[in-house]
């Protein structure tokens, strides 16, 4: 695979050539390959197809946590969270040392300490860590999924972009069965704004309840940018400086 740096950009293919564009640019690639029938058959790519059907579950494991938190991720992620995602939940599906290969699983790797070691503190937004945000200690409650920010004075403790002059926090408690399409439940704290000043502010995010249901619990934390402009709120700059963390996983 090779970058084009040619003025002329091309989309398509011609003769043994594919040309397509991605996020790093345009791009161009030989055709060729293993015929559909032969990789699906041919017992020299048993390894092949073990690792399509493994990273198929991974990639159905990621949609599956992203779907059930499409509420807080909505406006605090980063263009290559799919893929970012994908990365860890392969590793957290390693983890599973009791299915034979190429049935490895999200959900087996996910009930090892290992597994949940592997995707705790992920970042949804790599472009706003939430250690780079916030700079203040918190505490969380894993029965009822409350996160308390004690004495927080934000233009101390947050790293401010520019053009912020209120910032917003809200938790979230998920509980998520990666081995079922539906087995999950979330609940949400309000969300909490307050100005950035140096007044002190503890900040209390208690979800409306416990997260029901099987699986994993799961805890998040995001904080949230914006601009007061005659008395409205307005999200800076699409949410690019927001971040969204999963701080504990049990």
């Amino acid at each position: 695979m090779a970058r084009i740096k040619s003025l002329i950009k091309i989309e398509g293919t011609l003769d043994e050539l594919t040309f397509y564009k991605s996020q790093d640019g345009y791009m161009v690639r030989t055709k060729g390959g293993v015929s559909k029938n032969r990789m699906a058959s041919d017992p020299a790519f048993a390894r092949t197809r073990e690792n399509g059907t493994e990273f198929g579950e991974v990639a159905r494991s990621g949609k599956h946590l992203r779907h059930a938190i499409t509420s807080l991720l909505a406006n605090a992620k980063d263009n290559r969270v799919t893929s970012r995602l994908t990365q860890v939940l392969s590793k957290v599906k390693n983890e599973d040392l009791t299915s034979i290969r190429g049935q490895r699983n999200v959900a087996t790797g996910m009930a090892t300490a290992n597994g949940r070691a592997w995707l705790k503190g992920f970042n949804f937004n790599n472009r706003s860590n939430m250690d780079s945000v916030l700079l203040s200690n918190y505490t969380l409650d894993t029965v009822t999924g409350e996160v308390v920010i004690t004495d927080l004075t934000p233009s101390q403790q947050i790293a401010v972009p520019g053009g912020a002059t209120h910032v917003s926090f809200s938790s979230g408690f998920l509980n998520l069965d990666f081995s079922d399409p539906d087995g999950y439940d979330l609940q949400l704290s309000p969300e909490v704004m307050v100005p950035i000043t140096g007044t002190a502010n503890t900040v209390t995010l208690t979800p409306a309840a416990a997260a029901a249901g099987t699986g994993e619990s799961y805890y998040f934390l995001k904080v949230a940018f914006f601009q007061e402009v005659n008395g409205m709120q307005y999200a800076l700059n699409n949410g690019a400086h927001n971040a969204l963390q999963l701080i504990e996983i049990l």
